[in-house]
């Protein structure tokens, strides 16, 4: 597991070249997971097993008795959940966001789930109540201890009625999953039903679960008590797909961007075509080049963040990213996650003056120019917008715990790489020392 790198950084270095969207990070950890519920073997494609989040989630998975088979170079990973059960470990130091996931096959097998308390990026209120309510509503107790969430419910799950008082997608997820494992009817109200949704209630049906979906809200779940294997394919990172296109746009590069979930990209896809950015695609893939800016530059613009299928909150920073390289002022807007604010602070230090924010809104002044910088990683995109800001700088940069972009982005040193693009990352408690 790679911890605490710094990334140095050589600015003014332009992409050319192919990249290839991988499996989406917001899907494939939740099959995963999903996958702990079986009774046979599960294969999973297109899964992008580089990437941090899922190695630690694999890594707990072992260690409780599954066993997860990676095919190296493959994007393939097959799991053999049967002996996948309750175990005290030593310590539950696991920096997972989606450690809930993981309780419904252990109550499955054990009737007791330990998980570590949730993990991952802060950027705002991320708490776990909604999931404690899922585990409670569908018949179990639920006690937090010092360093872990402990679940009993020694005869399983029972069937329920879930009514979440706000749309949430690890609440609907976890949801999902738990009543798949009952074989009574489950209700989901105020469901949240993202792509990545579309794909696990796809990924639960394969495997003998009936699901019905009502709107954009209402879940009705028939589960069962034996649950059969699967082979799926892991839907592309439209995330990722996002920001290889605004790279590529930002840094006059030429890029070629294969296998670009198109159909669950509309709305941001239009709001690059409002800000003058006319691209040439398909339906899986997309070319960037300096041809793309209708008037040779980008336009300003007002955006909104908020639920798909529109803008999501995760898509924000490289549309600020955007911004920066407008001409004039644009305005980016963020209802659902108001907070996510901190990487603006880092990107000020490449664009000085160009950014002013506060709770839920954002004011950029583009067209400023780029300086290098020392900088550190908030969240997980934040970090990944402050490597792209480096690329484009006019000097060398460092940006300290870029581990966080890898935790989101599968192979990223290799594909820039592949675009002609290098980067260094070494140990920060270490004098720097290129690994590559």
């Amino acid at each position: 597991m790679k911890k605490n790198l710094l990334a140095k950084i050589s600015g003014k270095q332009i992409p050319q070249g192919r990249v290839k969207v991988s499996g989406a990070k917001n899907a494939s950890t939740r099959l995963l997971s999903a996958a702990l519920i079986a009774d046979e073997r599960i294969t999973l494609t297109n899964f992008p097993a580089e990437l941090v989040d899922a190695q630690y989630k694999i890594d707990f998975i072992r260690q409780c008795g599954g066993e997860v088979v990676v095919e190296e170079g493959q994007e393939v990973i097959h799991i053999d959940p049967f002996n996948f059960t309750d175990t005290l470990l030593s310590s539950y130091d696991f920096p997972i966001r989606t450690t809930y996931l993981l309780v419904a096959g252990l109550i499955k097998r054990s009737g007791i789930a330990r998980i570590p308390y949730p993990g991952g990026c802060k950027i705002g209120d991320r708490g776990y109540d909604l999931h404690l309510m899922v585990w409670q509503n569908l018949g179990a107790e639920v006690e937090e201890k010092p360093t872990y969430i402990e679940v009993r419910a020694p005869k399983g799950f029972r069937s329920g009625d879930i009514n979440f008082p706000i749309s949430t997608i690890g609440g609907t997820e976890n949801a999902l999953i738990c009543a798949s494992t009952i074989s009574g009817e489950t209700t989901i109200r105020n469901a949240y039903i993202s792509p990545e949704i579309e794909s696990l209630i796809q990924f639960l049906r394969t495997m003998g679960v009936k699901i019905d979906v009502v709107g954009n809200s209402f879940i009705k779940v028939e589960g069962a008590t034996y649950l059969r294997g699967s082979i799926f394919q892991v839907m592309p990172d439209r995330i990722e797909a996002i920001t290889w296109i605004i790279y590529g746009i930002i840094s006059g590069g030429n890029i070629r961007i294969e296998d670009v979930p198109v159909d669950t990209m509309e709305i941001p896809l239009i709001h690059l075509a409002k800000a003058g950015i006319d691209l040439y695609r398909n339906a899986k893939n997309v070319i960037v080049s300096p041809d793309c800016l209708v008037n040779g530059r980008v336009q300003p613009f007002e955006l909104a963040c908020g639920t798909h299928p529109g803008i999501i909150s995760d898509m924000q920073p490289f549309y600020t990213l955007l911004g920066l390289h407008a001409d004039g002022i644009s305005r980016i807007f963020d209802y659902r996650y108001p907070e996510r604010l901190k990487y603006c602070a880092e990107l000020s230090k490449f664009y000085p003056n160009a950014l002013h924010w506060k709770t839920g809104a954002i004011s950029i002044d583009g067209g400023k120019h780029i300086q290098p910088a020392k900088a550190n990683s908030t969240d997980l995109r934040g970090s990944m917008a402050a490597v792209i800001a480096a690329l484009l700088a006019d000097g060398t940069s460092t940006i300290s715990n870029v581990e966080m972009a890898l935790r989101g982005y599968n192979n990223l040193e290799q594909k820039l790489r592949n675009l002609g693009v290098h980067i260094e990352i070494g140990e920060m408690e270490k004098d720097f020392l290129s690994v590559k």
